[in-house]
């Protein structure tokens, strides 16, 4: 009953998650709605109009990897959010679940106790 429980819980996880926000592949968590990491650019010396240029290739380049880190930042803690949820709440079920049974089993010992 535990691992059907277990099972049970880890799909919901995965699928409320991958529908919500991040996503887990092999191990690795990445962002589902962030599009792609903007390309750190590379600094040119072979001139002061290609240093220049490089410049502003990082000037823009700074502006998308903020607003990227900004965006996978939020996925990350809406995924930590929703798994700490679901699992407060699929812990609380079991523990109920717990409980019932240990009540159930122990008036049932009281009931054949008293025969």
């Amino acid at each position: 009953m535990i691992q059907r429980i277990f099972f049970t819980a880890v799909i919901m996880v995965a699928t409320v998650s991958v529908g919500t926000a991040g996503i887990i592949t092999n191990g690795t968590w990445s962002p589902s709605g962030c599009g792609t990491e903007p390309v750190v650019p590379v600094i040119e010396q072979s001139s002061v109009d290609a240093y220049n240029q490089s410049v502003k290739a990082i000037n823009e380049w700074q502006q998308k990897a903020n607003t990227y880190n900004t965006c996978l930042i939020n996925e990350a803690n809406a995924d930590n959010a929703l798994i700490a949820k679901m699992a407060n709440e699929e812990q609380s079920r079991l523990r109920t679940a717990i409980e019932k049974i240990k009540t159930e089993t122990m008036a049932a010992k009281a009931k054949l106790d008293s025969k």
